[in-house]
């Protein structure tokens, strides 16, 4: 069956997230019925990153199978009409029958900006948490550097019945921009569901001064969800980047 990579990126201020849910608003829900509009048939869809509600994606990738091909750039067209610039289909090509968006990914890559201000930034309210208070990056990239390596992050995800929350994270860390904002940056093969937020959130109380850094391999080693504290809100958190091997 003809089988299309569609990468796209998308504002999640107004869904509940990726993932097709029945009477709310989701990417998946919006998308597949574009589709099926610009297709004339019901499609079937996988997708690299399930993010959640609130959170954006400036990259993520969808595999499509129709059952009668089509014009790749027609339809990619068609998407961004009805949907953009909300949602926008940025590439769309025919790819090898038997690709998942899903399991064929080697990398996601995630980025959170903090608005550091004193006051917050009107402009940047969908898109950063607003955090008014000194933060110590030296701290929280020693904190950061905790999550490199493989690790049981059961304390800082929402478990899922019967799926490991051991992963493997290349990169974590913390900068600021000119402009004030503070960005982390983190690279894995793949995330537990509210994985980076709670990286996040602990990351903020050891660099407001709340915990110490050297505490957090004690609290990755409790695997107690009890033992970090919250998740940093959705809206700040974007899907970055989805990569494949070359």
């Amino acid at each position: 069956m003809p089988t299309y990579r569609i990468d796209i990126a998308y504002d999640g201020t107004a869904f509940r997230g990726y993932a097709g849910n029945a009477g709310v608003r989701t990417v998946q829900g919006e998308l597949e019925a574009a589709i099926a509009i610009a297709t004339g048939s019901g499609p079937d869809t996988e997708v690299a990153g399930r993010t959640d509600a609130g959170v954006h994606a400036r990259h993520n990738v969808v595999r499509l199978v129709l059952a009668d091909p089509v014009d790749p750039a027609r339809l990619q067209r068609g998407i961004n009409a009805m949907l953009g610039p909300e949602v926008v289909a940025t590439a769309l090509v025919e790819v090898r029958e038997g690709f998942s968006a899903r399991f064929d990914a080697v990398a996601r890559r995630y980025r959170y900006c903090i608005d550091n201000g004193l006051v917050p930034d009107p402009m940047r309210r969908w898109w950063a948490w607003h955090v008014p208070h000194p933060l110590d990056l030296a701290a929280m990239n020693e904190a950061a550097a905790a999550f490199c390596g493989e690790h049981d992050f059961a304390s800082l995800c929402r478990r899922a019945p019967g799926r490991s929350t051991v992963r493997r994270v290349d990169e974590a860390r913390w900068r600021r921009e000119l402009d004030g904002e503070v960005v982390f940056d983190v690279e894995a093969s793949s995330f537990c569901h509210q994985m980076v937020r709670s990286m996040v959130a602990l990351c903020c109380d050891v660099g407001r001064g709340r915990v110490e850094p050297g505490r957090v391999p004690e609290i990755l080693q409790a695997r107690d969800r009890a033992a970090a504290r919250g998740t940093a809100p959705p809206h700040g958190l974007t899907l970055w980047e989805v990569r494949y091997p070359e």
